[in-house]
C-alpha cells in the first residue's frame, strides 16, 4: 500500500506540475499584453514600461515561468511604486481589478464550494445508492422500470434546468422558501444550511443519476456470483447477504466516482452558483473571465486544477483500500 501511495504522489506532483506549466503559456505567454491590462486604457509608455518590468514580462519566457514557479512555493515580491509589497506562498499576485491578493480571494470563496460539495454529495450518495439498492432486488419488475425511467429524466436534465424548477418551484410558486442568500455556518447554522439546500437538490438530483445506474449494475453483478449462491444454500438471511456482500461490491466505484466530483464541485460549480446567487469559485471564474482579470482566472485555474488532481488521488487510494486487487 506504502509503493502505492508514493506512486500516486509521485504522479499528481507531475500532473501538477505540468498544470502550471500549461496554465502559465495559456495565460501569460500567449498572444497579448498582461501588463497593458494591469495598468489600464490611459497608461503611457513610462508607466507601462514601469508595470512590465514590476510584473517581469520584460524578462525572457523561460525566466518568466521560473519566477511563476518560485511565487507559487515562496512567495514574491511586488514593486508597486516607491514601495515593495510582500506576497507569502502560495503567492498567486494580485487582481488588476480590485488590487486584492489572489490567494486570499480564493481563500475566501472557497468555503462557499466546500458547504456546496459536501452537503450535494450526502444528498447524491443517499438518493444514489438507495435507488439503485431499491431497484436491484427486483429487476426487470415495475418498480425498477420506474426507477430507471425516473433516474434517466433527472440525469439528463442540465443543472441550470433543475436550479431554475426548483427556484420557481419552491421560492415562487410555493413560496416554502425563501431566494438563497448565502450565509456562512459560523454565523448561523440554520441559515447556511436554508439557503444551501435548493443548490445541494439542483447538483444532488442531476447527479444520483449516475450513482443509481453504478450500484445497480454493481449489486446485480455481486448476487450473480456464485459465492452469493452459497451464501443462499446455506440458509444467510437474503437482508445479511445484500447489505453485507452485494453492496460492498458496488462501494469500489461508487466511492471512486463520488471522490472525483466531490473535486469538480470545488473547484467551481459554475451553473449552480451563478444560478443561485453563491459567491463562489464558480461565479468568481465568470466575473474575472469577463473583466479580463488574468491573475484571477488563471488563480482559480490552478486552483481547479489542483483539485481536482487532489481528487484523483484520494479516489485512487480509496479504490485500494477497499478492492486490494487493485494495488497490484
Amino acid at each position: 500500500m506504502i509503493r502505492f501511495l508514493l506512486r500516486r504522489l509521485l504522479g499528481a506532483a507531475a500532473v501538477l506540475l505540468a498544470l502550471a506549466a500549461l496554465t502559465y503559456l495559456l495565460f501569460y505567454a500567449m498572444p497579448g499584453d498582461p501588463a497593458q491590462l494591469a495598468c489600464g486604457k490611459g497608461c503611457t509608455a513610462p508607466q507601462l514600461a514601469q508595470v512590465r518590468h514590476a510584473l517581469g514580462t520584460d524578462q525572457p519566457v523561460v525566466r518568466q515561468f521560473w519566477t511563476f514557479l518560485t511565487t507559487l512555493v515562496a512567495g514574491h515580491s511586488f514593486s508597486t511604486g516607491p514601495s515593495t509589497v510582500w506576497c507569502s506562498a502560495p503567492c498567486l499576485g494580485y487582481s488588476y481589478q480590485s488590487d486584492e491578493a489572489v490567494t486570499q480571494m480564493l481563500l475566501d470563496r472557497l468555503p462557499v464550494d466546500v458547504s456546496l460539495a459536501l452537503g450535494a454529495a450526502a444528498l447524491w450518495l443517499l438518493l444514489g445508492v438507495g435507488t439503485g439498492l431499491y431497484a436491484a432486488l427486483k429487476p426487470g419488475r415495475w418498480r425498477d422500470r420506474i426507477t430507471n425511467t425516473v433516474i434517466l429524466t433527472l440525469g439528463s436534465t442540465p443543472v441550470f434546468v433543475m436550479a431554475l424548477l426548483l427556484l420557481m418551484g419552491a421560492c415562487v410558486w410555493l413560496q416554502i422558501l425563501p431566494f438563497p442568500n448565502y450565509v456562512p455556518i459560523t454565523e448561523d447554522p440554520a441559515q447556511w444550511a436554508q439557503n444551501l439546500l435548493l443548490p445541494w437538490l439542483a447538483i444532488a438530483l442531476v447527479s444520483a443519476a449516475g450513482y443509481t445506474r453504478l450500484t445497480r449494475a454493481g449489486v446485480l453483478e455481486t448476487l450473480n456470483q456464485d459465492h452469493i449462491r452459497t451464501l443462499r444454500a446455506y440458509g444467510y438471511p437474503e437482508r445479511r447477504i445484500v447489505l453485507r456482500h452485494a453492496v460492498r461490491g458496488a462501494l469500489p466505484t461508487v466511492v471512486t466516482v463520488a471522490a472525483m466530483d466531490i473535486g469538480l464541485v470545488l473547484a467551481g460549480a459554475v451553473f449552480t452558483e451563478t444560478m443561485f446567487g453563491l459567491p463562489g469559485l464558480g461565479k468568481l471564474a465568470v466575473e474575472s473571465a469577463s473583466t479580463v482579470d488574468l491573475p484571477v482566472v488563471c488563480g482559480i485555474t490552478l486552483l481547479a486544477g489542483a483539485l481536482i488532481v487532489v481528487a484523483n488521488t484520494v479516489a485512487d487510494l480509496l479504490h485500494a483500500a477497499l478492492d486490494p486487487r487493485v494495488r497490484i
